[in-house]
């Protein structure tokens, strides 16, 4: 039994030879971590970081200490975002020394989302960064989507594709007795064109899966990118610049990819530059385009047509902090239009925050949030529409005209999770709602309910 900060957080035995310890993930959106108990021993679903208000979740305080045994446990990461990954070198402090499978799109962007973590949240020189990366990617086992892997005593994991992001995977657990254990991890949204759209398994005895938007719908794909030409069709006439804050993996290459379908379909000249000022995105945009065969239908039609979505001809990276520099005071200073895409998604740091304290007050400008702006950031005070926002300890006003676009989320919806579930040939004998806010998964709980299915909350 699991006791973290004074906190217990575990489920009963699932089947007769298998149990679940959620060490982080259950009740919240953030800091996904989940033991599968085993015959033979323990796998690790994902070791994340508590972030925002999950740090704070019930009456603790979400510790980064690895607070349960290591020394008989596998591990494996269902995709490379700090939510699922951020906790893995506590887990290699705490003794850890097994293997951690993941995808192989998944082992690549590891290292370049932990090391941004690692020098921005603990001030790690480089040498000690590459140190502790050193030793994960030695720990990696990078494996292909839809193969079993045998882990011992008639045990067998698979990846399948989930649609969040590059790389990202659901895992199937078949076990002794022929049962088969799902985790869903983060699922992305259905008829996004650069990834393939997540499939349900054809079966699932116990369904472990998310439900971080379990009670919202999305704002329709062709809607996003009808919206985003709208508002860039008004930027270019005011002769301003577009600021999109940005996150590195996903929402930078969603956007990039319905930048240059604009592009073609408009034939924009080259004095309207695309700007991609965010080190850590363009390498793992770069990962990306290595790993074409994993991308959607409508992205492989584009390449086989010699496009390139996500490196054109007017895609302008930027890549040392002086090149950063100069180009927001000339951008500053000059009437050139353009479109800067930056991190952070939140505008809590990263390059963003020095375009916003340059390009803010100009009413010229335009601010476009394609993502969620938690509540206490500053992408969520200037999205709403506060005339004076504090940056740097300085008060900037805010004249740019500011928009949203929910069409970017890289999360199922509702309707995407209804259909996953019920896509399952055979009925689960329980689907356990995972991944959210309490509100969440009582709306999707009774959704599911409606249907016959017996939910675990």
């Amino acid at each position: 039994m699991l006791v973290q900060g004074g906190a217990i957080d575990m489920t009963a035995p699932i089947s007769d030879i298998a149990n679940v310890i959620h060490h982080g993930g259950k009740h919240t959106v953030t800091g996904s971590c989940h033991e599968l108990e085993l015959p033979h021993g323990s796998i690790l679903i994902d070791c994340g970081l508590f972030q925002g208000k999950d740090i704070h979740f019930g009456k603790r305080r979400a510790s980064l200490d690895i607070e349960f045994p290591v020394k008989h446990i596998k591990a494996l990461v269902q995709y490379a975002h700090i939510d699922h990954i951020g906790r893995l070198p506590w887990l290699l402090a705490a003794g850890f020394k097994g293997p951690i499978y993941c995808t192989k799109a998944t082992a690549e962007l590891v290292p370049l989302m932990l090391e941004d973590g690692l020098k921005l949240q603990l001030g790690l020189s480089y040498h000690q960064r590459q140190q502790v990366l050193n030793v994960i990617k030695k720990q990696l086992r990078p494996h292909n989507y839809q193969q079993w892997l045998p882990l011992g005593k008639q045990c067998y994991l698979r990846f399948q594709p989930a649609g969040h992001i590059l790389g990202s995977a659901y895992v199937e657990f078949k076990l002794p007795n022929h049962e088969i254990i799902v985790f869903s991890g983060d699922l992305g949204p259905s008829n996004t064109p650069l990834l393939p759209d997540p499939k349900p398994p054809k079966r699932a005895d116990y369904l472990f899966i998310e439900s971080t938007y379990g009670n919202k719908e999305h704002e329709d794909i062709g809607t996003r990118i009808e919206r985003l030409n709208a508002i860039i069709d008004h930027a270019l006439q005011d002769g301003g610049v577009i600021l999109i804050p940005a996150f590195s993996v996903g929402r930078t290459q969603e956007l990039l990819f319905d930048i240059e379908q604009l592009i073609h379909q408009r034939d924009l000249s080259s004095s309207s530059p695309i700007i991609l000022d965010s080190p850590l995105a363009k390498r793992v945009t770069k990962t990306y385009r290595r790993f074409k065969k994993l991308w959607g239908k409508e992205a492989k039609q584009k390449l086989s047509n010699h496009r390139h979505p996500l490196a054109f001809e007017q895609c302008i990276t930027v890549e040392s902090h002086r090149e950063h520099q100069a180009l927001v005071n000339r951008l500053a200073s000059t009437d050139e239009p353009a479109i800067v895409v930056a991190a952070s998604g939140m505008c809590e740091g990263g390059r963003i925050v020095n375009y916003l304290k340059a390009l803010l007050p100009d009413k010229r400008n335009d601010v476009l949030f394609a993502g969620y702006q938690a509540q206490g950031t500053l992408g969520r005070e200037i999205q709403s529409g506060s005339h004076t926002v504090d940056i740097d300890n300085q008060p900037i006003e805010a004249n740019a005209q500011i928009h949203t676009i929910s069409g970017y989320s890289a999360h199922a919806d509702q309707s995407d999770l209804l259909k996953f579930v019920t896509g399952i040939p055979t009925q689960p004998k329980a689907v356990h709602l995972i991944h959210g806010e309490k509100e969440t998964k009582k709306e999707l709980g009774e959704k599911l309910e409606a249907e016959g299915i017996e939910v675990v909350y």
